[in-house]
């Protein structure tokens, strides 16, 4: 079997990515916390902001495509949003079966009072973090996206 060697950024590449797995669980274990007292978890506050920020309304197909998850997961979680009146189906004009996802106005108190507590929460994580250093972070991740995105994945 023949040994294949790491180019020197591809061996720190694959560091970084294990320190943004690591990243991502605790991301989301804090994020579950910051909003727990909303009702909310890390998974339906991503859900709520995809809506918020759309520029329009979407179906969960789009939605999963925005959060990079499984069509099936966003749509549990948005059916339990909806039981919850938090979000809502409004028909949609270019496909009959596949509704759109709009916040309702409770949901749109809860993304609000979630993003209240975000801002300290977030400053407080940037405090000392250079700005130029988490520009040039924020385009190496977005970079290898794309890349990842452009495979299909």
């Amino acid at each position: 079997m023949r040994k294949t060697k790491r180019t020197p950024a591809g061996t720190l590449l694959s560091e970084m990515i294990l320190d943004l797995f690591r990243l991502n669980n605790r991301l989301l274990s804090a994020a579950d916390r910051l909003v727990a007292e909303l009702g909310l978890t890390s998974a339906r506050w991503q859900i709520l902001g995809t809506i918020a920020t759309a520029r329009q309304p979407q179906p969960v197909a789009w939605l999963a495509r925005d959060v990079g998850a499984h069509r099936q997961n966003v749509q549990r979680i948005v059916n339990e949003l909806a039981e919850e009146g938090i979000v809502a189906f409004e028909p949609n004009p270019h496909h009959r079966r596949a509704a759109l996802v709009v916040l309702t106005d409770k949901g749109l108190r809860a993304f609000e009072d979630a993003m209240r507590l975000q801002v300290p929460w977030v400053n407080n994580l940037a405090d000392g973090l250079q700005v130029e250093d988490l520009d040039a972070t924020q385009k190496v991740i977005t970079e290898v996206l794309r890349k990842l995105e452009g495979d299909g994945e």
